[in-house]
């Protein structure tokens, strides 16, 4: 199943869950909905065309690979995965959690979702299993990961030797957002909340986005190799440039200035999506 056509699947069941419509914001404005469409499907195509590459010959998973979805939040990413026959296991916190068996019996209808398998857990306390996993996918996740190196640790041993790290993030560089973000939380960067599910207290990080080369030094500090071949920023042009032209042309148009203009691609563009890699 391509990303459109899970985007369009997507939007329908959205119209049946109050939580999942406000969160993702795609009803709430049918003029945005080109430009948030772009941003969705750039990240979810990332994230397959990193465990599927156009181009297999470059890495030598095993097969199947054994992917965690680390931070898999409402497990949509995983859902969009299983319709492509690949199975996950993922881990979550907070609200998000319940609302899983209930998304998976609405998708079991065009998928196999036994591919599909959640639990309710915190990183820091989790059983590693030493070079147990391929892959792993943290996808709006890096952010809230603290202590940050602790985390890396956790992912570094975990992953077999030659194994890929695949992190969806936002741009810590980006301009606007750093103002954004700076008025709702200060320099508040950490901070700690009681987690019902866990029954305690939980560190993590407030939106505490970073640019990619601070990513990219704390992890060579934990031992990863950088794919930066694989680097790829998304989101620069607002909404208004998805009315006056094709989204797929906007989006070509954005691929060819963060890769030509090194200014606008760190402090304009709004996401950034990389591979770390554990050596073989």
């Amino acid at each position: 199943m391509t990303v459109d056509q899970f985007f369009e699947l997507f939007l329908e069941e959205l119209k049946t869950r109050d939580k999942l419509r406000e969160y993702y914001k795609f009803h709430d404005d049918p003029k945005k909905l080109p430009f948030r469409k772009s941003y969705f499907c750039q990240r979810l195509q990332y994230v397959i065309d990193q465990i599927r590459p156009p181009n297999p010959q470059t890495l030598k998973p095993s097969n199947p690979p054994h992917i965690w979805d680390c931070g898999c939040g409402y497990a949509t990413t995983q859902i969009f995965l299983a319709l492509n026959g690949i199975a996950t296991r993922g881990t979550t916190l907070e609200f998000y959690f319940q609302e899983i068996p209930s998304r998976l019996e609405y998708w079991s209808k065009y998928g196999d979702m036994r591919l599909v398998k959640t639990s309710y857990e915190d990183v820091f306390d989790t059983t590693i299993n030493e070079a147990s996993e391929d892959i792993i996918i943290v996808q709006d996740t890096l952010h809230h990961l603290e202590p940050l190196q602790e985390s890396l640790a956790i992912f570094y041993r975990t992953l077999r030797p030659g194994g890929r790290l695949i992190a969806i993030e936002e741009n810590g560089n980006n301009l606007v957002q750093r103002l954004k973000l700076y008025r709702q939380r200060g320099s508040n960067r950490i901070i700690e909340y009681f987690d019902e599910g866990l029954g305690r207290m939980v560190t993590m990080g407030n939106e505490n986005i970073r640019p990619y080369d601070l990513w990219r030094s704390e992890f060579v500090k934990a031992g990863f190799e950088m794919a930066d071949g694989n680097l790829n920023y998304v989101r620069l042009f607002p909404p208004a440039f998805f009315q006056r032209k094709s989204p797929s042309a906007v989006m070509q148009r954005e691929q060819e200035l963060w890769q030509r203009y090194g200014l606008l691609r760190e402090y304009f563009f709004f996401g950034v999506n990389f591979v770390a890699k554990k050596p073989d």
